[in-house]
């Protein structure tokens, strides 16, 4: 950690890397502008710098020495932001190269999840639309390297599999396909070493999970804190979501997502190493009820990321 934070960051020109062209651009345009004007609220010097097209012009005209990353999605989580930044000698804010790689390859980080004893849904990557996988209905079938749940679906029955199937692999040229967890989902903000309080979320509108609409519409779902879940279990998700990014190697911020499954207790499903920082997002939310205002968690985030 840098000593008297505050001053090494004053003294920084601050970019904030937003939008991109991922499929999740347009959240990331809303978590860059709202990290865009906290950074302008507390007088940073600080630019809102879209992602596209040639970036490093983009970053040496504005003389960016520190880079607030928030892009969503593949190119921004991803590692590969991270590693032209890394390229260029500009510290920035969240994971470094491969903790990002791990965290976006959802196999990848089961992978890692597994080989550390921690749990997590089966699981099978598929690589072509003719394999079928061999895990019994219902099942969800995603993307392997995509966020905020864009591409995913609910097999229950198995006339949706192939449309499910040519969905997720819209996305991506691997898809997984996970064994369907029934029970409450929480998720585990997680701020440095520290796990913030646990929050259940609860889909609305009759969706069958927390998909794009449920993440990101006003009313698309509920959120529960403290999570409706006994202490004793919301300790245990917290220690089971440290112990993720620990395996991972994540650094600055992060989110945990559970689901605590009826027979096999928590379990994993993913690391988000860039939490939307959006009206309706977990994070900003868990932070709040650990003392941290929105301003707060903004130059906490970048405090956690140096050193």
């Amino acid at each position: 950690m840098v000593k008297n934070f505050k001053k090494w960051f004053r003294a920084r020109r601050i970019g904030v890397l937003l939008g991109g062209d991922s499929a999740e651009r347009s959240i990331s345009l809303k978590t860059g502008k709202a990290v865009f004007h906290s950074l302008k609220r507390q007088r940073y010097r600080v630019s809102a710098i879209d992602a596209v097209g040639n970036v490093i012009r983009k970053l040496k005209k504005h003389k960016i020495n520190f880079a607030y990353i928030a892009l969503h999605g593949t190119g921004g989580e991803d590692g590969r932001i991270q590693a032209l930044l890394t390229a260029l000698s500009i510290p920035y804010t969240g994971s470094r190269v491969l903790a990002s790689a791990l965290a976006m390859n959802k196999t990848a980080s089961k992978r890692a999840f597994e080989e550390a004893h921690l749990p997590t849904a089966p699981y099978e990557e598929l690589d072509h639309m003719a394999d079928r996988p061999s895990l019994t209905l219902p099942v969800v079938v995603k993307p392997a390297s995509q966020g905020s749940a864009v591409g995913v679906t609910v097999v229950k029955k198995r006339k949706d599999l192939q449309k499910a199937m040519k969905l997720a692999f819209r996305y991506d040229t691997k898809v997984l396909v996970e064994k369907y967890l029934e029970g409450p989902e929480v998720t585990v903000g997680i701020l440095g070493k520290k796990a913030l309080p646990v929050i259940e979320i609860l889909p609305l509108h009759d969706r069958p999970f927390y998909d794009f609409h449920a993440k990101y519409s006003r009313g698309g779902s509920r959120h529960v804190l403290p999570a409706r879940i006994s202490k004793a279990m919301r300790k245990r998700c917290q220690t089971l979501s440290l112990a993720a990014c620990r395996v991972l190697g994540t650094r600055g911020a992060a989110r945990v997502d559970l689901i605590i499954d009826r027979r096999l207790g928590p379990c994993l499903l993913e690391v988000n190493t860039i939490p939307g920082m959006t009206e309706t997002s977990l994070l900003p939310e868990a932070a709040r009820a650990a003392g941290f205002d929105f301003d707060a968690l903004v130059l906490k985030i970048a405090e956690e990321s140096i050193g």
